[in-house]
């Protein structure tokens, strides 16, 4: 009789210790778990943040490119219109005026023999040997918004897990802090039980997420 007596007092001794050992860990697992929310929640800020300028960015170089089209086109048409009436000092005038991104289009262009050649490019902007500099900007801004814009909504899904995280964790130290309220030895057993299946759960989940030390 006396060594059951004592039997039964040691085994609530080591449900104590496990319970204080569970709500140990799963305190510490949550102030961490919410610290990674927290450091994740700044990365995807950040994200949005370079998304947006570089979106701003694009749509400045974007219209700059758009007022440097418009430019070759006027004075390209000024120029056709003067070689068309056979002013060539007008011609001349427009030619030494185009922009330098132009020029070697337009060169290009004329090597097609245009004016004889019924297979030749309407006009130097059909052409590859056309390009903006502004334009190709544009487009690498636009191309690294879109990483951004990626990285951040990354970053997004991994803050939401980490809060997931927290309330596992949370659930776990609430049933370890309620086994230890109890006196019936299976519903303790049964409580720390599932602590401790919600703690290393969530602790296995996690250690297959990345980990953010610095925002």
């Amino acid at each position: 009789m006396l060594t059951a007596v004592t039997d039964e007092a040691s085994s609530d001794r080591w449900l104590d210790w496990l319970a204080t050992a569970l709500l140990a860990l799963a305190t510490v697992a949550t102030a961490w778990a919410a610290y990674q929310s927290r450091q994740w929640t700044g990365e995807q800020a950040q994200g949005y943040s370079h998304a947006t300028a570089k979106r701003i960015a694009v749509n400045r170089t974007a219209a700059l490119a758009n007022r440097q089209v418009q430019i070759d086109v006027a004075t390209f048409i000024q120029w056709v219109d003067a070689n068309a009436h056979r002013d060539a000092r007008l011609a001349d005038f427009y030619r030494s005026r185009f922009r330098d991104e132009f020029k070697p289009a337009f060169a290009a262009w004329l090597a097609t023999k245009p004016l004889t050649n019924p297979s030749a490019p309407a006009t130097p902007f059909a052409l590859p040997a056309y390009r903006l500099a502004a334009s190709d900007e544009a487009d690498n801004l636009d191309v690294s918004a879109a990483a951004d814009s990626d990285r951040a909504k990354a970053a997004n899904e991994r803050s939401n897990n980490y809060m997931l995280a927290v309330v596992l964790f949370a659930s776990s130290v609430f049933f370890a802090g309620m086994s230890a309220k109890l006196r019936t030895r299976n519903a303790r057993i049964t409580l720390l039980a599932i602590g401790c299946v919600l703690f290393f759960g969530t602790v296995a989940w996690l250690a297959t997420l990345p980990v953010q030390l610095t925002t």
